[in-house]
């Protein structure tokens, strides 16, 4: 496991107190009392979140959720109200609200999640019941917010139960969206959660539902996924959802995902369909499987239709998955064989006026020519040289396009001198020296351009 930093934490119990002693001993008014206990504390290391810090006297909107939720827990007939208190509950804790974070502190502290789950299995199966069941899962993909909230999630037997509730309702769009939310919420920077999904088979319910729905309208399935297969928990050493990817591929997720792609641009879901298979691409064979399922194919027509609907998202991300499948060879050659090259430098003159398209463009463009002569002169061919120095010129400010170009134009010169030559003959160099000197995290990248261009002086 990896460090963890323990903070003084206080109870609610300790914090009233406090307050009142100001008020009391002290002849501060309540408003002042509490500003004094808050400051106090804070200067002291100590940890307010879950903390109710309201004036003495005043109720707070959580607390009152969660108290009427709790006399709610033993009358299963009053799914009405359930529905009004969950509601309120996600809309106090959910992201569109300011104080969002503190508020799900304060639910969790105060056992919000514990009775989020223990609602969620006194919901009634059937008709009439569904929308009891989407409130209690909205509000929990909302209460839980950090590792506390998932650990307790984790404890209430909330995998289980949340795996439970998907198998239940598999033909059911909304409550697999809802359902799937809590995973990806749960599974967030959470270890142990992530496995607890695993081991309940979440794979497999995943290929099941995308096999039956067709990969349409379940947003969330995609976000899970991807959290899933994210290391995200600092407190952990050794991840295990590099092996879960490939597990994720081996079962045909990989391969269900390709299929989504086939419907292009058309298809609500693309940009998170692009993001989640780079996430399963964790290694060679896969990214070889993706390309014979036709996930190539399915990319560069993507790519296509997006300069020609002027759809800058999907521009992004299918060339960034494009690099990721580019890291095999194999995959590189039939990228440019299919007209890879020509695809990429026509989408950038189409999104000449926008360095965060061009920027991936050269990415890819410098992954296809690593180690391959071949695929370098192609690209000079196609015009990259020209795409590098227009665009160094034309954005100097941007700082990871202006280094992205350092590291292409590296793999283009590298193993081809007769690059060399027609990149320096056009100037180049005053560029990339510039970038050098204007960007921190040009240098090293720069540097490595000037040295492979054959210029002595690279490190000046």
């Amino acid at each position: 496991m990896g460090k963890t930093t323990t903070l003084r934490t206080i109870s609610q119990e300790a914090f009233d107190e406090l307050v009142k002693e100001n008020i009391d001993d002290l002849g501060m008014e309540p408003a002042e009392a509490l500003k004094d206990a808050i400051e106090t504390l804070t200067l002291q290391g100590v940890d307010l979140s879950g903390i109710v810090t309201s004036v003495p006297g005043e109720s707070n909107p959580v607390i009152e959720c969660l108290e009427r939720l709790r006399r709610l827990e033993s009358e299963a007939e009053a799914l009405d109200e359930m529905v009004e208190v969950f509601d309120k509950l996600n809309e106090l804790c959910g992201a569109e609200n300011a104080n969002a974070n503190a508020n799900a502190a304060i639910a969790t502290k105060n056992g919000g999640v514990e009775l989020a789950c223990s609602l969620c299995t006194k919901i009634p199966r059937g008709t009439g019941s569904d929308l009891a069941l989407l409130s209690t899962l909205n509000a929990m993909a909302s209460l839980l917010h950090d590792v506390q909230s998932t650990g307790t999630f984790q404890k209430s037997n909330g995998p289980r139960i949340i795996i439970g509730i998907l198998n239940d309702n598999k033909h059911n769009i909304d409550v697999l969206n809802s359902g799937f939310r809590v995973v990806a919420s749960a599974a967030t920077g959470d270890e142990i959660v992530k496995e607890s999904f695993m081991e309940l088979k979440v794979d497999e319910l995943i290929l099941e539902i995308m096999s039956i729905h067709n990969n349409t309208g379940i947003q969330s399935v995609y976000d899970a996924i991807r959290v899933l297969l994210t290391p995200d928990d600092n407190r952990v050493v050794a991840s295990q959802v590099y092996g879960y990817a490939r597990k994720f591929a081996k079962i045909g997720i990989a391969e269900a995902i390709v299929d989504s792609l086939r419907a292009g641009l058309s298809s609500p879901d693309l940009v998170s369909a692009c993001i989640t298979l780079k996430a399963i691409a964790v290694n060679d064979e896969i990214c070889k499987s993706i390309a014979e399922k036709g996930g190539i194919d399915a990319v560069l027509r993507c790519i296509d239709d997006s300069g020609e609907q002027g759809n800058k998202a999907v521009a992004k991300v299918c060339c960034s998955l494009l690099s990721k499948l580019a890291g095999s060879d194999t995959n590189k050659s039939a990228i440019v064989g299919k007209g890879g090259m020509d695809k990429l430098i026509k989408l950038s003159a189409r999104y000449a006026d926008d360095p965060s398209v061009l920027q991936e463009v050269m990415s890819i463009i410098a992954v296809l020519s690593l180690r391959s002569p071949e695929n370098a002169a192609r690209a000079i061919e196609a015009g990259a040289g020209d795409l590098a120095i227009q665009a160094m010129q034309k954005f100097p400010a941007a700082h990871q396009m202006q280094r992205n170009c350092c590291l292409m134009i590296r793999n283009l010169v590298v193993r081809n001198p007769e690059n060399r030559t027609i990149l320096l003959n056009n100037g180049i160099e005053e560029y990339i020296r510039k970038a050098k000197q204007t960007h921190v995290n040009c240098k090293d990248a720069a540097n490595d351009a000037l040295r492979d261009l054959g210029l002595d002086s690279y490190n000046l």
